[in-house]
Formats: C-alpha cells, structure tokens, sequence
C-alpha cells in the first residue's frame, strides 16, 4: 500500500468515521431496546456474556493454532501431521456439539469448546500458508544470524505470521458469531444471544434488529480493528 493511501486513514474525514463506528453499534443497541420495550441491562448483559464466551474460544484457539503451526509448518512431521489437521477441519463441527453438551451439559464449557473448533482451523491454515509463504532469504537471514529457542520464535516465527494470525483471525471470528448464537440455542446456554434469538422466535421484527444489531457489531470490530491490523502486518513483513 502505498503512502498516499495510507495518509487517508490519517485524514479527520477517516477520524470521523471511526469515531462514528465506535457508537454506531451503541447507538443501535439503545434506540433498538427502546423500540421492542426491552430492559437495555439484560440486552447488554446478554450482549457482554455471549462476547466474552467468544473471546476466551479466540484465545484459547490463536494460542493452539499458532503452536501446532509452528511445530508442523515444515520437515517431517509436516508430511504427516498437515494432512491429519486437513481431515479434522473437513469433519462437520455440529457433529461434536451433542456429545460436548452430555459431557458438560449448558454449560460456558460446551460453549466455548464448540467455538474453539470453530475458530481454530481458519487460523491454523492461514498461519501454516504464512510460514511457508516466508521469503527464503529471511529464513536464511535466521540461519545465519544463529537464532534458537526463544530469540528464533520472538524474532522471526512470531513477525512472519502475523498475517496469517490477522487474516485467519477475520476468517475464524466471523465463523465465530455465526458459531456462537447457534450453540448457545443448541445447548441451551441460560444466557447469551441465544437465548435473546430464542425467546424472540415470535417476533420477527425484533429478530431483524437483532442480527442488524450483531452485525454492526462485527462490521465495527472489522473495521477499527481487524483491518487496520492486516494492513500493519503486512508492512511490518514487508509484504506492501
């Protein structure tokens, strides 16, 4: 990307937008409790449980899918292990979520186990494509700078995947809210956006503003977060 176009996310105009993508979902939230008489604390409440289940999957997966990326990306174990993770992605998750709710019942657990095999694939594959994708030359550079165990994950493996952990991480997050209200309702979680979608079956119109609603919200996560952070990783490996 270029320098003039980078200037544009520096303009008050762009300023501006962000500022308004940082209320809009806030905004809808009210004006949206306020049409379907709702109490906002349990919107919101159901709102931050559902988000935070979603988060702590998100962790849970960038810290397995980077690690297991990092183990198998290249040599040997790569030939064995790489077509094993390709069969486990291929399997249909949804398979996995009856014996998850025997095992913990509606639970946090179920729901975040569920999410974790959502998420997990999407970055694992983008931060294997961004290993080998790496420049020969910045993997000689390594070689011959003699780096090992900790210096050779902080300073090289860590940097070159970062696009993959961002891009995978758009991929798997949005696999993830889809993800979320389904199993909430599935497992029949007390709390969260699946039990609002649930409840609101008989009313078609606050089911519309619902899923309008969460998708401001993710629309906005994209925006002020996710792709400003795919454009900084792609200039810090010098890729634009």
């Amino acid at each position: 990307m270029t320098r003039r176009k980078l200037d544009i996310y520096r303009s008050r105009w762009h300023l501006a937008v962000i500022f308004l993508l940082i209320l809009a979902p806030f905004a809808y939230l009210l004006i949206f409790s306020q049409f379907v008489n709702m109490q906002r604390h349990a919107l919101l409440s159901d709102l931050a449980v559902s988000a935070g289940r979603l988060l702590v999957a998100y962790l849970i997966s960038v810290v397995l899918a980077w690690t297991w990326a990092a183990l198998f990306y290249h040599g040997r174990r790569s030939a064995v292990a790489l077509p094993l993770f390709d069969v486990l992605q291929s399997f249909p998750t949804f398979a996995v979520l009856p014996l998850a709710t025997l095992v913990w019942g509606a639970s946090n657990v179920t729901v975040i186990f569920f999410l974790v095999v959502t998420i997990i694939w999407p970055l694992f594959f983008s931060i294997i494509s961004s290993l080998k994708s790496v420049n020969r030359e910045w993997s000689e550079a390594a070689q011959i700078a003699g780096l090992r165990g900790w210096n050779y994950l902080r300073l090289f493996l860590l940097p070159v995947s970062l696009p993959g952990v961002i891009t995978g991480s758009i991929i798997g997050l949005g696999e993830g809210w889809e993800a979320l209200v389904a199993t909430e309702i599935i497992a029949g979680v007390p709390q969260g956006l699946g039990k609002f979608f649930q409840d609101s079956t008989q009313y078609p119109v606050v089911t519309a503003f619902g899923i309008l609603g969460l998708l401001i919200v993710i629309f906005s996560l994209n925006k002020l977060i996710w792709l400003p952070l795919l454009e900084w990783s792609h200039r810090v490996t010098g890729e634009h």
